[in-house]
């Protein structure tokens, strides 16, 4: 039986907590607080006015881009900063002032983390694969609601930095496997043992490159790992989360993907994208990634 699919978008939306929250935004650029620090970065689909000007200049960390992708530079108004403590909920992690105009996090992808936290919790110590896991913050995620990880991501620094994380939450005993590797060839290996998992959990980017040199692109490699992914679904699976940030794409063409490679299973796709929203009266929202998800 086919998964039904929703017919119509949803739209995941990140508030602020209390160690993030989008300030302003407008003029190509947004306002944000991690933890005590303001920051400004790009975003050029802010086409609208900001409401307070003047806050962008007072920030205390701005990324001056140097190129069309993500490359720049951070110029801060008094010292430097390297690094500082976050938390989300009871996941604790450093915020790093990266090359990438990124923190090391994406702090949208607080809506997938509460959508898996409230499914594991009502699983019974589930295994979970991470793909493209980053610094970990959604494997602590998943690991403190409950579930056994494997994470994986082709950077020893970012596992190097993932690890740390896990000391910093207390989640350094979790079950959760640290793993440098290719998810292709991880998964492949995976699929070749008739290893199942209860969930599996994909980030991938547009572009990017193994440990050993693997080039990795998504409109040509994504297929192949979602259907291979889909195998390691055991008979008591309960989801396969797929997340995007790829300009030319949708959350549609990501949800018939995902019916292709979860034909069999019935279930129900639920697919659309993530945004940040100010807080207040007149908020704005931006969206910022699409996802796809398949549920038992």
């Amino acid at each position: 039986m086919a998964p039904v699919l929703s017919p119509g978008p949803e739209t995941l939306v990140t508030h602020g907590w209390r160690d993030y929250a989008l300030l302003d935004s407008g003029g190509g650029r947004k306002l944000e607080r991690y933890g005590r620090y303001t920051v400004v970065r790009p975003e050029p689909q802010c086409f609208w006015s900001p409401k307070d000007p003047a806050a962008f200049d007072r920030a205390d960390a701005v990324f001056d881009p140097t190129g069309e992708e993500d490359d720049g530079r951070w110029r801060f108004s008094g010292k430097p900063i390297d690094a500082f403590p976050l938390a989300w909920n009871d996941v604790k992690f450093t915020g790093r002032f990266t090359p990438f105009r990124h923190l090391a996090f994406f702090p949208e992808q607080a809506a997938n983390w509460a959508w898996m936290d409230a499914r594991v919790r009502k699983l019974q110590r589930p295994r979970i694969l991470n793909l493209f896991g980053y610094t970990g913050v959604a494997s602590l995620a998943l690991a403190a609601a409950g579930a056994e990880v494997t994470h994986v991501d082709a950077s020893k620094k970012s596992v190097t930095y993932a690890r740390e994380n896990a000391v910093q939450s207390g989640l350094e005993d979790a079950p959760i496997r640290w793993i440098v590797e290719d998810a292709r060839k991880y998964v492949a290996r995976e699929v070749r043992r008739g290893s199942k998992y209860h969930g599996v959990v994909l980030d991938p980017p547009k572009y990017g490159r193994g440990p050993t040199g693997e080039v990795w692109r998504l409109f040509e490699d994504l297929p192949g790992l979602l259907t291979d992914c889909a195998a390691l679904l055991g008979d008591d699976a309960d989801f396969l989360l797929l997340n995007a940030y790829a300009a030319r794409i949708s959350g549609l063409s990501l949800a018939h993907l995902m019916g292709q490679a979860t034909a069999d299973r019935g279930g129900r796709i639920d697919w659309g994208e993530l945004a940040l929203s100010e807080d207040g009266p007149d908020a704005r929202a931006i969206g910022l990634s699409f996802f796809a998800r398949w549920s038992a």
